[in-house]
């Protein structure tokens, strides 16, 4: 703690330009900041600035000393923060954003369970399937899904999921299982267009390929696409989280598997500070290993 002290005013005297300045500033006697200096010079026995009576300057080695100090105590102080944000009680307001299926899904039963942990908090959740500017729009939290490009968001990674293709039993059993994704262009489809803008639908494997297939029904909203292949109106394309419980429950069978492209990470965001406020870490330390154990 003596170094560390040392170093702050060592900081404060180049800051404020001078000794008399320095003492001033953090509430020391002048002889008292002059002793402290020497005794850091004496310390690394090194001079770390020419002083005269009337101005000091920075040698060479003191210049350096001063950009690794800087740096050294804005750790320490950032440390001190994360370590109170964590103690502090959340409380006041949180805005979340996520993905529209994924939200309903799993992102709003971790709200509520937080909102339960924390009954000070109150909670803005805007479910929406568009990437929004989270400091324009004042948001503190969202769900991304896909690859992320380069940018000034912290990203905590939660999992994945792939785009897959399912049928009802029922359909499959009167129009045949697609050995192929070419094979979809005599099959009925339903378009998901939450997913893609277009008609393309996306494959990888020993043979890529990207099938613009022929809708028998189009939609943007997910409920009604997931309903008709349900009903045993066709095959559709989703994303897996969306529909896994219905596949496990049978309702749904998935086909070529060994077509499906690469899986796409989720990630937690938000925007990139020194400071973490208590809000966001205490819905960070709940949220991600939420998704992830529902993934």
């Amino acid at each position: 703690m003596d170094k560390l002290r040392a170093m702050e005013i060592f900081v404060c005297i180049v800051d404020e330009g001078s000794l008399t300045a320095a003492a001033d500033a953090i509430g020391m006697s002048g002889p008292s900041v002059v002793r402290a200096l020497a005794a850091l010079e004496r310390a690394m026995s090194v001079r770390l600035m020419n002083r005269t009576t009337r101005r000091s300057s920075l040698t060479d080695e003191g210049r350096e000393y001063y950009e690794r100090c800087k740096r050294v105590l804005a750790e320490v102080e950032e440390a001190d923060a994360s370590i109170s944000a964590r103690r502090a009680a959340p409380s006041g307001r949180l805005r979340l954003t996520a993905p529209v299926a994924y939200g309903r899904m799993h992102v709003a039963p971790i709200v509520v369970d937080f909102m339960a942990k924390y009954p000070q908090m109150e909670i803005e959740l805007l479910l929406l399937d568009r990437i929004i500017d989270l400091v324009e729009e004042g948001v503190d939290v969202a769900l991304r899904i896909g690859n992320l490009p380069d940018s000034t968001l912290v990203a905590v990674p939660a999992g994945a999921t792939r785009r897959v293709v399912c049928a009802a039993p029922s359909y499959l059993k009167r129009a045949g299982v697609p050995q192929s994704p070419a094979d979809l262009l005599d099959h009925r489809c339903i378009v998901f267009s939450g997913l893609s803008r277009g008609t393309d639908w996306l494959f990888a494997g020993k043979r890529s390929a990207q099938v613009d297939v022929h809708p028998a029904l189009r939609t943007n909203q997910f409920d009604v696409a997931v309903d008709a292949c349900l009903r045993g109106l066709g095959c559709g394309q989703f994303l897996s989280y969306q529909v896994d419980w219905l596949v496990n429950a049978g309702k749904l069978k998935r086909v070529l598997g060994e077509f499906e492209p690469a899986p796409l990470p989720i990630h937690v965001v938000y925007p990139h500070g020194r400071h973490v406020s208590a809000n966001v870490r205490a819905f960070m330390d709940m949220a991600v290993p939420g998704l992830r154990a529902r993934l």
